[in-house]
């Protein structure tokens, strides 16, 4: 091979890596972090409280 030839496929050789490495994908966003649970506070209490003004009545009720 002559100089020339082996100048001609170095060149072509380093455009062709060249067109590579701009033409990667950039990686995605890192997604957001999920939402916080919900607190459990005083709706806790209501639930037990309805709970047991309905077992009361219910038992109240069968008597």
């Amino acid at each position: 091979m002559s100089f020339q030839s082996k100048k001609r496929y170095l060149t072509i050789a380093i455009i062709i890596i060249t067109l590579q490495t701009y033409a990667q994908m950039v990686p995605p966003p890192i997604p957001p972090p999920p939402p916080p649970g919900l607190p459990i506070d005083d709706g806790v209490v209501f639930l037990l409280l309805a709970g047991l003004v309905y077992a009361v009545k219910n038992i109240i009720s069968r008597n």
